[in-house]
Protein backbone atom coordinates (compact mmCIF):
# COMPACT_ATOMS: atom_id res chain seq x y z
CA UNK A 1 0.00 0.00 0.00
CA UNK A 2 1.24 3.53 -0.72
CA UNK A 3 2.23 5.57 2.28
CA UNK A 4 -0.27 8.27 3.28
CA UNK A 5 0.63 11.78 2.23
CA UNK A 6 1.93 13.98 5.06
CA UNK A 7 -0.51 16.53 6.46
CA UNK A 8 1.19 19.96 6.31
CA UNK A 9 -1.83 22.05 7.25
CA UNK A 10 -1.34 24.87 9.75
CA UNK A 11 -3.05 28.08 10.70
CA UNK A 12 -1.50 31.22 9.24
CA UNK A 13 -0.40 32.23 12.72
CA UNK A 14 1.38 28.88 13.18
CA UNK A 15 3.03 28.97 9.75
CA UNK A 16 4.44 32.48 10.17
CA UNK A 17 5.64 31.67 13.69
CA UNK A 18 7.39 28.53 12.45
CA UNK A 19 8.97 29.75 9.24
CA UNK A 20 9.39 33.56 9.32
CA UNK A 21 12.08 34.86 11.66
CA UNK A 22 13.66 38.23 12.34
CA UNK A 23 16.37 38.97 9.77
CA UNK A 24 15.05 36.48 7.21
CA UNK A 25 14.82 36.99 3.47
CA UNK A 26 11.12 36.60 2.71
CA UNK A 27 9.71 36.38 -0.83
CA UNK A 28 6.04 37.29 -1.30
CA UNK A 29 4.98 36.54 -4.85
CA UNK A 30 1.87 36.78 -6.99
CA UNK A 31 1.62 39.15 -9.96
CA UNK A 32 -1.54 41.33 -9.68
CA UNK A 33 -3.44 38.09 -9.03
CA UNK A 34 -3.24 36.05 -5.80
CA UNK A 35 -1.13 38.49 -3.79
CA UNK A 36 -0.43 37.02 -0.30
CA UNK A 37 -1.84 39.96 1.66
CA UNK A 38 -3.15 37.97 4.62
CA UNK A 39 0.32 36.52 5.15
CA UNK A 40 1.82 40.02 5.08
CA UNK A 41 -0.66 41.13 7.74
CA UNK A 42 0.21 38.18 9.96
CA UNK A 43 3.92 38.98 9.68
CA UNK A 44 3.08 42.50 10.87
CA UNK A 45 0.94 41.22 13.76
CA UNK A 46 3.76 38.98 14.93
CA UNK A 47 6.16 41.92 14.95
CA UNK A 48 8.88 40.53 12.69
CA UNK A 49 11.84 42.88 12.24
CA UNK A 50 14.83 43.44 9.92
CA UNK A 51 13.40 41.42 7.06
CA UNK A 52 14.72 41.49 3.53
CA UNK A 53 11.48 41.47 1.54
CA UNK A 54 11.62 40.22 -2.03
CA UNK A 55 8.74 41.04 -4.34
CA UNK A 56 8.94 41.45 -8.10
CA UNK A 57 6.37 44.24 -7.98
CA UNK A 58 6.46 46.03 -4.65
CA UNK A 59 2.90 47.22 -4.03
CA UNK A 60 0.38 47.71 -1.22
CA UNK A 61 1.43 44.70 0.88
CA UNK A 62 5.03 45.98 0.89
CA UNK A 63 3.84 49.47 1.86
CA UNK A 64 1.98 47.89 4.78
CA UNK A 65 4.98 45.81 5.86
CA UNK A 66 7.07 48.98 5.83
CA UNK A 67 4.46 50.79 7.92
CA UNK A 68 4.59 47.87 10.35
CA UNK A 69 8.34 48.34 10.82
CA UNK A 70 9.14 44.87 9.47
CA UNK A 71 11.48 45.66 6.56
CA UNK A 72 15.17 46.57 6.49
CA UNK A 73 15.85 45.82 2.80
CA UNK A 74 13.59 45.69 -0.25
CA UNK A 75 14.54 43.74 -3.39
CA UNK A 76 12.20 44.58 -6.25
CA UNK A 77 11.71 46.03 -9.72
CA UNK A 78 8.46 47.84 -10.42
CA UNK A 79 7.31 49.85 -7.39
CA UNK A 80 3.82 51.32 -7.22
CA UNK A 81 0.16 50.96 -6.42
CA UNK A 82 -0.87 48.82 -9.39
CA UNK A 83 -1.64 51.68 -11.78
CA UNK A 84 -3.79 53.39 -9.14
CA UNK A 85 -1.29 55.72 -7.50
CA UNK A 86 1.73 55.73 -5.24
CA UNK A 87 3.02 54.09 -2.07
CA UNK A 88 3.36 56.74 0.62
CA UNK A 89 5.35 54.83 3.23
CA UNK A 90 7.79 53.45 0.69
CA UNK A 91 8.36 56.91 -0.79
CA UNK A 92 9.01 58.41 2.65
CA UNK A 93 11.56 55.72 3.40
CA UNK A 94 13.43 55.97 0.09
CA UNK A 95 13.17 59.70 -0.61
CA UNK A 96 13.53 61.08 2.92
CA UNK A 97 14.80 58.20 5.12
CA UNK A 98 11.67 58.84 7.20
CA UNK A 99 11.46 57.37 9.79
CA UNK A 100 14.62 55.51 8.76
CA UNK A 101 16.37 54.67 5.51
CA UNK A 102 15.37 51.68 3.41
CA UNK A 103 17.99 49.72 1.52
CA UNK A 104 16.55 49.22 -1.95
CA UNK A 105 18.13 46.70 -4.32
CA UNK A 106 16.64 47.46 -7.72
CA UNK A 107 16.49 45.10 -10.68
CA UNK A 108 14.45 45.00 -13.86
CA UNK A 109 11.35 42.82 -13.88
CA UNK A 110 13.07 40.21 -16.02
CA UNK A 111 16.19 40.53 -13.88
CA UNK A 112 14.11 39.40 -10.89
CA UNK A 113 12.76 36.46 -12.89
CA UNK A 114 16.32 35.46 -13.78
CA UNK A 115 17.35 35.65 -10.12
CA UNK A 116 14.56 33.26 -9.17
CA UNK A 117 15.47 30.94 -12.07
CA UNK A 118 19.09 30.86 -10.93
CA UNK A 119 18.02 30.23 -7.36
CA UNK A 120 15.60 27.47 -8.27
CA UNK A 121 18.20 25.73 -10.44
CA UNK A 122 21.03 26.35 -7.94
CA UNK A 123 23.05 28.17 -10.59
CA UNK A 124 25.78 30.70 -9.67
CA UNK A 125 24.22 33.39 -11.91
CA UNK A 126 21.82 33.87 -14.80
CA UNK A 127 22.57 35.71 -18.05
CA UNK A 128 20.27 38.21 -19.75
CA UNK A 129 20.49 40.86 -22.45
CA UNK A 130 17.96 43.39 -21.25
CA UNK A 131 20.40 45.55 -19.25
CA UNK A 132 22.05 46.79 -22.45
CA UNK A 133 21.69 50.57 -22.45
CA UNK A 134 20.24 50.63 -18.92
CA UNK A 135 21.68 52.62 -16.01
CA UNK A 136 20.55 49.98 -13.46
CA UNK A 137 24.03 48.37 -13.38
CA UNK A 138 25.37 51.75 -12.28
CA UNK A 139 23.15 51.80 -9.19
CA UNK A 140 23.23 48.06 -8.46
CA UNK A 141 26.74 46.54 -8.33
CA UNK A 142 25.27 43.03 -8.16
CA UNK A 143 24.41 43.34 -11.88
CA UNK A 144 27.65 42.35 -13.57
CA UNK A 145 29.05 41.14 -16.87
CA UNK A 146 30.73 37.91 -17.86
CA UNK A 147 32.50 36.93 -21.03
CA UNK A 148 30.89 34.19 -23.07
CA UNK A 149 33.25 31.19 -23.40
CA UNK A 150 31.88 30.62 -26.90
CA UNK A 151 32.29 33.91 -28.73
CA UNK A 152 33.81 36.36 -26.24
CA UNK A 153 30.65 38.49 -26.01
CA UNK A 154 30.03 40.44 -22.81
CA UNK A 155 26.71 39.44 -21.26
CA UNK A 156 24.99 40.85 -18.15
CA UNK A 157 24.34 38.43 -15.28
CA UNK A 158 22.40 38.56 -12.01
CA UNK A 159 23.01 36.51 -8.84
CA UNK A 160 20.73 33.71 -7.64
CA UNK A 161 17.94 34.45 -5.20
CA UNK A 162 17.41 31.89 -2.43
CA UNK A 163 14.93 33.22 0.14
CA UNK A 164 14.76 31.76 3.61
CA UNK A 165 11.05 31.43 2.98
CA UNK A 166 8.71 32.05 0.06
CA UNK A 167 5.03 32.72 0.67
CA UNK A 168 2.48 32.48 -2.14
CA UNK A 169 -1.31 32.54 -2.35
CA UNK A 170 -3.19 30.09 -4.59
CA UNK A 171 -6.69 28.88 -5.31
CA UNK A 172 -6.44 25.43 -3.79
CA UNK A 173 -4.16 22.68 -2.53
CA UNK A 174 -4.43 19.29 -0.90
CA UNK A 175 -3.29 18.70 2.66
CA UNK A 176 0.22 17.67 1.62
CA UNK A 177 0.79 20.82 -0.49
CA UNK A 178 0.09 19.97 -4.12
CA UNK A 179 -0.95 23.45 -5.15
CA UNK A 180 -3.12 24.52 -8.06
CA UNK A 181 -3.19 27.95 -9.70
CA UNK A 182 -5.09 29.06 -12.78
CA UNK A 183 -5.68 32.36 -14.46
CA UNK A 184 -2.89 34.91 -14.29
CA UNK A 185 0.18 33.06 -13.07
CA UNK A 186 3.55 34.56 -12.24
CA UNK A 187 6.85 33.38 -10.85
CA UNK A 188 5.32 31.47 -7.90
CA UNK A 189 6.73 28.04 -8.76
CA UNK A 190 10.28 29.27 -9.28
CA UNK A 191 10.09 31.38 -6.11
CA UNK A 192 9.04 28.31 -4.13
CA UNK A 193 11.74 26.09 -5.63
CA UNK A 194 14.39 28.73 -4.92
CA UNK A 195 13.53 28.98 -1.21
CA UNK A 196 14.67 27.02 1.82
CA UNK A 197 11.07 26.87 3.10
CA UNK A 198 7.71 27.55 1.50
CA UNK A 199 4.29 28.51 2.86
CA UNK A 200 1.32 28.12 0.53
CA UNK A 201 -1.84 30.02 1.51
CA UNK A 202 -4.96 28.92 -0.35
CA UNK A 203 -8.62 29.76 -0.73
CA UNK A 204 -9.51 26.19 0.08
CA UNK A 205 -7.93 22.86 0.97
CA UNK A 206 -9.48 20.09 -1.12
CA UNK A 207 -9.34 16.32 -1.25
CA UNK A 208 -6.44 14.61 -2.99
CA UNK A 209 -8.87 13.32 -5.60
CA UNK A 210 -9.78 16.86 -6.66
CA UNK A 211 -6.13 17.67 -7.34
CA UNK A 212 -5.51 14.40 -9.15
CA UNK A 213 -8.59 14.90 -11.34
CA UNK A 214 -7.14 18.10 -12.85
CA UNK A 215 -3.34 17.71 -12.79
CA UNK A 216 -2.54 20.42 -15.34
CA UNK A 217 -3.44 23.08 -12.77
CA UNK A 218 -0.83 21.85 -10.29
CA UNK A 219 1.89 24.50 -10.37
CA UNK A 220 3.71 23.66 -7.13
CA UNK A 221 4.21 20.03 -6.03
CA UNK A 222 3.93 18.88 -2.44
CA UNK A 223 7.61 18.06 -1.99
CA UNK A 224 8.47 21.79 -2.30
CA UNK A 225 5.93 22.93 0.33
CA UNK A 226 6.41 23.09 4.10
CA UNK A 227 3.08 24.50 5.24
CA UNK A 228 -0.43 24.66 3.75
CA UNK A 229 -2.78 27.31 5.12
CA UNK A 230 -6.46 27.62 4.30
CA UNK A 231 -7.29 31.32 4.36
CA UNK A 232 -10.36 32.30 2.32
CA UNK A 233 -10.15 35.76 0.71
CA UNK A 234 -6.54 35.98 1.82
CA UNK A 235 -5.45 37.77 -1.34
CA UNK A 236 -7.70 40.82 -0.87
CA UNK A 237 -7.52 43.51 -2.25
CA UNK A 238 -6.15 41.56 -5.21
CA UNK A 239 -8.31 38.89 -6.81
CA UNK A 240 -8.48 35.11 -6.90
CA UNK A 241 -9.87 33.95 -10.22
CA UNK A 242 -13.02 31.93 -9.71
CA UNK A 243 -13.41 33.11 -6.10
CA UNK A 244 -13.64 36.94 -5.92
CA UNK A 245 -12.86 40.00 -7.96
CA UNK A 246 -10.25 42.73 -7.51
CA UNK A 247 -11.18 45.49 -5.05
CA UNK A 248 -10.45 48.42 -7.34
CA UNK A 249 -11.92 50.93 -4.89
CA UNK A 250 -9.36 49.93 -2.28
CA UNK A 251 -6.47 50.35 -4.72
CA UNK A 252 -7.71 53.83 -5.58
CA UNK A 253 -8.09 54.74 -1.91
CA UNK A 254 -4.69 53.46 -0.82
CA UNK A 255 -2.65 56.35 -2.25
CA UNK A 256 -4.54 58.82 -0.06
CA UNK A 257 -4.32 56.59 2.99
CA UNK A 258 -0.59 55.94 2.74
CA UNK A 259 0.31 59.51 1.75
CA UNK A 260 -0.93 60.76 5.14
CA UNK A 261 0.99 59.08 7.96
CA UNK A 262 -1.78 59.71 10.49
CA UNK A 263 -4.36 58.06 8.21
CA UNK A 264 -1.99 55.17 7.55
CA UNK A 265 -1.36 54.64 11.25
CA UNK A 266 -5.10 54.66 11.92
CA UNK A 267 -5.76 52.20 9.08
CA UNK A 268 -3.09 49.80 10.37
CA UNK A 269 -4.48 50.06 13.90
CA UNK A 270 -8.00 49.22 12.75
CA UNK A 271 -7.46 46.65 10.00
CA UNK A 272 -4.22 44.85 10.91
CA UNK A 273 -3.44 45.26 14.61
CA UNK A 274 -7.13 45.59 15.43
CA UNK A 275 -8.04 42.22 13.90
CA UNK A 276 -6.95 38.97 15.52
CA UNK A 277 -6.53 37.19 12.20
CA UNK A 278 -7.65 37.32 8.60
CA UNK A 279 -11.00 35.70 9.37
CA UNK A 280 -11.82 38.68 11.59
CA UNK A 281 -10.63 41.06 8.84
CA UNK A 282 -12.98 39.34 6.38
CA UNK A 283 -15.91 39.43 8.81
CA UNK A 284 -15.29 43.11 9.55
CA UNK A 285 -15.71 43.95 5.84
CA UNK A 286 -19.13 42.29 5.92
CA UNK A 287 -21.21 40.03 3.72
CA UNK A 288 -22.50 42.91 1.60
CA UNK A 289 -18.98 43.96 0.72
CA UNK A 290 -18.02 40.46 -0.38
CA UNK A 291 -21.20 40.13 -2.38
CA UNK A 292 -19.98 43.10 -4.42
CA UNK A 293 -16.78 41.22 -5.30
CA UNK A 294 -18.50 37.91 -6.03
CA UNK A 295 -17.82 36.26 -9.37
CA UNK A 296 -20.25 34.17 -11.38
CA UNK A 297 -19.76 31.32 -13.75
CA UNK A 298 -17.91 32.10 -16.96
CA UNK A 299 -18.39 28.99 -19.05
CA UNK A 300 -16.79 28.82 -22.45
CA UNK A 301 -19.18 28.78 -25.40
CA UNK A 302 -19.09 25.72 -27.66
CA UNK A 303 -17.46 26.58 -30.95
CA UNK A 304 -19.43 25.94 -34.12
CA UNK A 305 -16.72 25.69 -36.73
CA UNK A 306 -19.30 25.41 -39.51
CA UNK A 307 -20.83 28.78 -38.64
CA UNK A 308 -19.82 31.66 -40.86
CA UNK A 309 -18.26 34.50 -38.85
Amino acid sequence: MPRPSPDKTMSLREAVAAFVHDGDTVALEGFTHLIPTAAGHEIIRQGRRDLTVVRMTADIVVDQLLAGGCVRTLVSSFVGNSSAGSLGELRRRIEHADPEPLEFQEYSHYGMICRYLAGAQRLPFYPLRSYAGSDLPRVNPAIRKVTSPYDGEQVAVVPPLNPDVTIIHAQRADRSGNTQIWGLTGIQAEAVFAAEKAIVVVEEIVADEVIRSDPNRTVVPAHAVDAVVECPRGAHPSFAQGYYDRDNAFYRAWSGISKDRARLTAWMAEWVYGTADHAEYVAKLGDGFWAGLAVGEALSEPVNYGRRL
